[in-house]
């Protein structure tokens, strides 16, 4: 759904005042500085990129997926930085070629994950065919074979290739993976725990072997698509061989999170700086769970309310 001009204004407004009220920087130096922050972004032009990896530099000490896997898995646990952050992005959108020179600048380890399917080919991400949002979003609650079914009667299929290409080239993962960690993110991007057990195993080893044996990548990571995830798939991220497995589970990590379920900091493609730094900072996690939990109480209030009268 597009975003209206006023609603863009008071969302920056909400996120500035939040930033500007301490809390972040509180919540940060207090309570973050001792875990291990993951953000994910999907798709960000290079003066965007440019402003956040400075902001985040300024506040984090970025390190590499890779590096706190090593830590977390040492005997004993080797110290990490303070306020340590890892920076993701998901997909393979082919504009992620474009931050090449912002990456280099900031000297920063940065992992992108993969769709083995999709990246090197001129087919498109199956969520871009959809009108709008809210249907994408009906699309991802369906079965798997339903969603499938749906998206051919709207003239798309996996498999078809387009005219425009919408992910990384062959080309462009050779060049990008000197200065970046390239990741398993499936090989088409299903909603993993709406498939049958043999598509979801297919999905999940097919795309470490791909990425391996096309682009000569070492894959131990995947990002679950959407986030989505359930036992059934940590098992089957065990049995392919994965170190671990990256959740849009909102909150931080430390040694003793489970590695197949590494929780995430969501942020969007449009947000400003103000948005990143309160996101990051769990604050806006911290408050929607408030409120959530003041919702529910009402509610529950309400309705016992009712019965007694």
């Amino acid at each position: 759904m597009a975003v209206t001009p006023v609603k863009r204004f008071c969302r920056s407004a909400v996120f500035a005042l939040l930033r500007f009220s301490g809390l972040p920087f509180l919540v940060r130096e207090l309570w973050q500085r001792n875990k291990v922050t993951i953000v994910a972004y999907h798709e960000l032009d290079a003066a965007r990129a440019d402003a956040q990896f400075a902001a985040l530099r300024a506040r984090y000490n970025v390190i590499s997926l890779a590096h706190f896997l090593a830590a977390s898995t040492s005997q004993p646990v080797a110290r990490l930085p303070r306020k340590a952050l890892i920076i993701t992005f998901d997909d393979g959108h082919r504009s992620n070629y474009g931050l090449t020179s912002v990456i280099e600048t900031h000297r920063i380890p940065v992992t992108i994950f993969l769709c083995s399917g999709i990246v090197g080919t001129h087919r498109h991400y199956w969520w871009l065919h959809a009108k709008d949002s809210r249907e994408a979003q009906a699309l991802k609650a369906l079965p798997d074979e339903q969603r499938v079914q749906a998206l051919l009667s709207r003239g798309h299929a996996d498999r078809q290739e387009y005219e425009t290409r919408q992910s990384l080239s062959g080309d462009e993962i050779s060049a990008m993976k000197t200065i970046v960690d390239f990741q398993s993110h499936t090989v088409s991007h299903p909603i993993l725990p709406a498939c049958s057990l043999e598509r979801a195993r297919s999905e999940i080893v097919a795309s470490k072997d791909a990425l391996e044996r096309n682009h000569g990548l070492q894959i131990y990571a995947l990002a679950y698509p959407n986030g989505d995830y359930s036992d059934r798939e940590v098992g089957l991220l065990q049995e392919a061989g994965y170190d671990c497995g990256l959740t849009m589970d909102a909150g931080f990590n430390d040694s003793h999170t489970d590695r197949f379920r590494l929780r995430r900091v969501a942020l969007p493609n449009d947000a400003g700086i103000n948005e990143v730094i309160v996101k990051t900072s769990g604050v806006w996690a911290l408050l929607k769970t408030f409120r959530t939990k003041r919702t529910n109480a009402r509610r529950h209030s309400t309705t016992h309310g009712d019965i007694d009268r």
